[in-house]
């Protein structure tokens, strides 16, 4: 796959080009140009551009038009884009065509449909005595975009996460420049290709690969032309680009990182929350920012909970590597760690053996640790790939009282047949998502985000709109 930047409605490669590594084997696939920084500058004044002119002067019929033929676009080409997610991530095939693909049609879809159904508030003032003219006046709220938004995106989910801020910064009348993740950029380029097709005008979109700190990344996040920037991914990262971002206060959206409780009640369906686990914990092999790293079960069934965790996290076959030899050293460094701070390993452990081309890749296994403590650095600390540590709990005080104890808060999942119990625990776990019986279970509509280290701001329908949009009040006096 030949990754190109995308700038004011052309393609072009400037800049040095590095390899693009497919982690399910280790092969180099592609190519990919590392924008200096003269090209992040092309491409925020293209933006600027399209701004002053007919992408500006679009109203919500035209873009929603367009948010409809990039989605059509992208459903035309769906082999392509699932080819090229697998090649850049090495995820399983099924993953790709019922989620990654799928979900970035949706999302253009879903806000070309929004944008019909935006309130717009008027409220009747009656004019103080001491105004000239006295009376009433209409006050009336529009939203206009907020500019040139920069789009960072992670290599996770490559093409869902970057469509994800996409679709609602075009619907909203911004226009854009993206930065995906240096090891995932082949889906980004193909969307550049889309929405060349569909006839947005020149630097609407605009696409410029690279690396983060000292490159690409570090020069759209500081650059003044930028009027806010949309991230996904590690909190570290967040922290740095929010540096970057505080010399020209500009607002931005976080998504983080995560370190996902699970609570099992011991009313819970066992069968149901032992495979609700498996998914939550080692989907994507643990690369999501929404799967379990620390589960905490009831004491009466925490030992038949451990088994039958530990049996299917041993039957797990169809499982894609980390993105990275860098990443699969960090998850494995975790795994030593964790027997160095006294674990039991109930499965996995280790880098699987595969006897073919699989093992020049980045593969490591489904792992399930009991026995640490909760200061343990394992519990503690985000590692990001396909493992959990299992953990009983007494009452339920205690079980919230664990699964609050983390700097983070993104996601959690609570197993319990008791409604009562669910409605109560539900929100008092210190996360922006719970989830009850059932995990990832996702309408487009509704707030996604994390609490403490884990995010600033809510994605999703009319969250995102309001995001990247600012209200105007205007006040007449009748």
């Amino acid at each position: 796959m030949k990754a190109e930047h995308y700038v004011g409605g052309e393609f072009r490669s400037d800049g040095p080009a590095f390899p693009l590594i497919s982690p399910a084997d280790g092969a180099e696939i592609g190519a990919v140009p590392e924008a200096p920084r003269e090209v992040v500058d092309d491409a925020v004044a293209a933006a600027r551009e399209a701004l002053r002119g007919p992408w500006g002067a679009a109203g919500v019929e035209e873009r929603a038009a367009a948010m409809r033929r990039i989605a059509d676009g992208i459903q035309a080409r769906f082999a392509e884009f699932v080819d090229a997610e697998i090649a850049d991530t090495g995820r399983p095939r099924a993953f790709a065509e019922t989620v990654d693909v799928p979900r970035a049609i949706g999302n253009f879809r879903a806000y070309a449909d929004l944008l019909y159904g935006r309130p717009e508030r008027a409220y009747t003032t009656q004019v103080p005595g001491w105004s000239a003219g006295g009376g009433q006046a209409l006050n009336y709220t529009v939203r206009r975009p907020l500019g040139v938004v920069a789009i960072i995106s992670p290599w996770n989910l490559p093409l869902l996460l970057m469509t994800w801020k996409v679709a609602p910064a075009l619907a909203a009348g911004n226009a854009v420049v993206v930065k995906p993740s240096e090891e995932t950029p082949s889906t980004a380029t193909l969307l550049a290709q889309v929405i060349d097709q569909a006839g947005l005008p020149a630097g609407a979109f605009n696409l410029v690969h690279g690396h983060g700190p000292g490159a690409a990344g570090e020069f759209l996040t500081g650059h003044p032309g930028v009027d806010a920037i949309a991230f996904t991914g590690e909190s570290a990262t967040g922290s740095a680009i929010m540096r970057n971002a505080a010399d020209h206060v500009t607002p931005v959206s976080f998504e983080l990182g995560g370190k996902n409780p699970a609570l099992v009640f011991a009313d819970a369906d066992l069968d149901a929350a032992v495979e609700g686990t498996v998914r939550s914990s080692f989907t994507h092999s643990g690369q999501i920012c929404l799967c379990t790293e620390r589960v905490y079960v009831e004491r009466p069934i925490f030992d038949e909970f451990v088994e039958g965790l530990g049996a299917r996290a041993k039957e797990l076959a169809d499982y894609g590597p980390m993105i990275s030899a860098a990443h699969r050293d960090k998850v494995l460094s975790y795994y030593r760690l964790a027997r160095e701070e006294g674990a039991t390993v109930v499965a996995g452990g280790g880098a699987p053996s595969f006897g073919d081309a699989r093992d020049g890749g980045f593969h490591v296994e489904p792992t399930v640790l009991t026995g640490l403590p909760e200061t343990a650095r394992t519990v503690r600390e985000e590692i990001f790939g396909p493992v959990c540590h299992v953990a009983p709990f007494d009452t339920e005080d205690e079980a919230l009282r664990l699964a609050n104890d983390s700097p983070y808060g993104l996601a959690s999942t609570v197993w319990t047949r008791d409604l009562s119990r669910a409605h109560r625990v539900a929100p008092k776990v210190e996360t922006g998502i719970v989830w009850v019986n059932c995990w990832n279970l996702r309408d487009l509509r509704t707030p996604f985000g994390g609490v403490k280290a884990s995010g600033i701001g809510r994605e999703g329908g009319e969250y995102s709109l309001d995001f990247f949009s600012e209200p105007v009040n205007v006040c007449i006096q009748i």
